[in-house]
Order: C-alpha cells, then sequence, then structure tokens
C-alpha cells in the first residue's frame, strides 16, 4: 500500500488537535525561545489566557495597551521551531516577531548587543524540506526597519546584518565560521531561518531581532554576564514597543 495522504501530519493538523481558533488569538505574536523568557512576557500581558499546552510548549494570549498579542515559547532550535511556527500561522496570526540570542561573528560585537536580521544563511536542516537552495528568505521589512528604529531608541547597540543558522551547536569549527564570514555572516543562531522561511511560505510578516551571548571570533562566553540578562530583558519591551508604535498606539 502507498502512503495514503500527501502529507502525514501537517501543520493545520497540528493546530486543529489542540483547538486553536484564529479568534482565541491576536494577529500580533512575540515569539521566545525558552519557556521562561515567555513567563516574563506573559506576566506583561492584561488577562492572559492559556490557548494551549502541548509537550514542553504552551500558547498564552491576552492584552497590552489595548492590543491583542499572543506568546509561544518557540523552540531553541530548528526542528522545534518548525513546528511552533506552523501552529502560529496556521492560527493565522499575521505577524511574529523573534526575540532570541545569538552568538557574534565580528570581533567588534559586545555580550548584550542587538542584532537585528536582514538576512539569513539556511544552514539548517529542516528548510530543504520546505524551499530549494535557491529560494531567498527575506524578512519583513517595515517590521524589521521598526525594531530598528525602536532599539536604537532605547539607548541599544544594534547591529543589522545576516545571521548563519546552524543545527550544530557543537561543530562552529574555525574553517566553518570563516567561510559563513565570507558570505556575509555577522551572526550565528539555531532559529531565524526556519522561523523566518516558514512564516514567509505562509505570507506572515516576520522579523528577528537577536541579543549577543557570546562572541565566536573572540572566544568569549556571555550567558552569565548581566549584560546579556539585561539584553534579554529588553528585547521582550522592544517587541511590545514595536507592535504598539506599527499599531498608531
Amino acid at each position: 500500500m502507498e502512503m495514503q495522504k500527501p502529507i502525514h501530519l501537517t501543520g493545520k493538523d497540528l493546530t486543529d488537535m489542540v483547538q486553536l481558533r484564529p479568534q482565541d488569538v491576536g494577529k500580533w505574536a512575540i515569539v521566545p525561545g525558552p519557556k521562561d523568557r515567555m513567563d516574563v512576557l506573559t506576566k506583561k500581558l492584561k488577562d492572559a489566557v492559556r490557548n494551549f499546552s502541548f509537550m514542553e510548549y504552551a500558547m498564552y494570549t491576552g492584552e497590552y495597551e489595548g492590543m491583542k498579542i499572543t506568546t509561544i515559547n518557540g523552540g531553541r532550535f530548528s526542528a522545534d521551531t518548525a513546528i511552533t511556527t506552523e501552529v502560529v500561522c496556521n492560527a493565522k496570526i499575521k505577524n511574529i516577531i523573534r526575540i532570541g540570542t545569538c552568538g557574534a561573528l565580528d570581533e567588534k560585537m559586545q555580550i548584550g548587543d542587538l542584532l537585528v536580521v536582514d538576512s539569513v544563511i539556511r544552514g539548517d536542516g529542516v528548510t530543504p524540506y520546505y524551499v530549494d537552495e535557491n529560494f531567498i528568505t527575506t524578512p519583513d521589512k517595515k517590521l524589521t526597519d521598526t525594531l530598528i528604529e525602536i532599539a536604537k531608541g532605547m539607548g541599544s547597540q544594534v547591529y543589522t546584518g545576516k545571521v548563519w543558522t546552524t543545527d550544530a551547536l557543537l561543530r562552529e569549527t574555525r574553517e566553518v565560521v570563516e567561510a559563513k564570514r565570507k558570505e556575509g555572516a555577522i551572526a550565528v543562531d539555531m532559529v531565524s531561518s526556519c522561523l523566518l522561511t516558514i512564516s514567509q511560505l505562509y505570507n506572515v510578516k516576520a522579523a528577528s531581532i537577536l541579543a549577543v551571548s557570546d562572541n565566536v571570533i573572540t572566544g568569549e562566553m556571555g550567558f552569565m554576564n548581566p549584560f546579556y540578562y539585561m539584553a534579554e530583558t529588553k528585547l521582550i519591551e522592544i517587541a511590545l514597543q514595536t507592535i504598539k508604535k506599527l499599531e498608531g498606539k
């Protein structure tokens, strides 16, 4: 017997499985990776309601200054990010802001600096199942530009540039890293190319803003650095203020 369905499990199937309806969510989603960052954001939302929880993932929707906003812990890696992004897009959310972290590929970038992604190198293992190698993943320009404007207005050191997304955290070798730098990458993460590509395929506007957690070139590790923690917190406020500006509030 041949496989009976063209796709065994789709994003719509998952969305239906967790009983998520478009009227239950906002037009905006702010998507951090880990649950603890989502919890901080959820506390800023008025009357936040849990839309669903599935395995270690959960989605909440509430109000912020009169705007209906949804958040989900979107995952730390491309494989789980693909699943949560499919759910967000199939719930008919119109705009996604990814708030995450990255490793700098430029010695000038400091722990706690911010990077707004304007293009990607797809080094993940998920997106080849969605698009061919000639596909150009492009974040939404207006959303990206507004993130930059808001972040700079809040006094952050902000970079804009190309991010290389990889699945192989422990194989960021000198040979590989220098090759990606020659392709124009100024940072590396494990999520952006997947989230932005899938969103683009669904015609959902998406952008990614990242806090520098370490510097791959100098070898500096900043995971215990207070500037890194402050930058993570600031990302939430930048995302909220970006939505506020684009909603004309």
